[in-house]
């Protein structure tokens, strides 16, 4: 297993915000989970460009075109031009739910202190998969096949690349002492975007690992 200490490139404060839960990336902003709202920002000049007023409060995720967001003990399927909500399934949860993610046409549900995390059909709920994980598990996110979820336990916590298969912990990225995760996505290439956990009005981006090119 691989491990190094995260390398935090930038921070984002949000005035007004009092938590930031799932944390998302639609090919230009980043969309975040605030309670009673979600927001979207630029993440190269950091300003919000949008707000829908729609319960979140947990994981959020893009499919290409819409947004998925965690409502207590719902997943809402949303129209993000409109911010109409086109559809509802039950969170495999039941309202313990964490993050969330797309990737293979399926949704990946993070199951905090059950330790787990969860595919499920994105249009009935059914569950498809379930990939245990040795910490508590907050965001999860897909990038190049790679499988990574954020922790947050004891006050501490990592981003982590897992296994998908059998959960295996093959890499991890320390966070500082103290400094939380409570949401995660990648944005396609060299960065993570990251909830600020017990920093409650904060987005963190920090480095995703560089790969070798064969």
């Amino acid at each position: 297993m691989k491990k190094s200490a995260a390398h935090i490139v930038r921070e984002y404060a949000f005035e007004g915000v009092e938590s930031v839960g799932g944390v998302s990336f639609d090919g230009e902003q980043v969309w975040f989970a605030a309670g009673d709202r979600m927001v979207a920002f630029d993440p190269d000049s950091g300003k919000t460009t949008r707000t829908i007023d729609v319960a979140a409060h947990a994981g959020t995720a893009f499919d290409g075109k819409h947004l998925y967001q965690i409502a207590e003990d719902r997943i809402l399927k949303i129209e993000p031009n409109t911010g109409r909500v086109v559809s509802t399934i039950p969170s495999p949860g039941g309202g313990k739910d964490s993050g969330l993610a797309w990737a293979e046409g399926a949704l990946w549900v993070g199951q905090y202190r059950d330790r787990k995390i969860i595919q499920i059909d994105p249009d009935t709920g059914t569950i498809l998969r379930t990939i245990e994980s040795n910490r508590f598990v907050t965001g999860v996110t897909w990038v190049d096949d790679e499988l990574w979820h954020g922790t947050w336990e004891n006050d501490e916590s990592d981003v982590r690349r897992i296994d998908p298969q059998t959960g295996e912990v093959l890499e991890r990225l320390e966070m500082p002492p103290g400094v939380n995760v409570s949401g995660l996505e990648s944005d396609g290439g060299d960065r993570f975007f990251c909830g600020g956990g017990s920093t409650k009005n904060t987005v963190r981006a920090i480095a995703r690992p560089k790969r070798s090119r064969s």
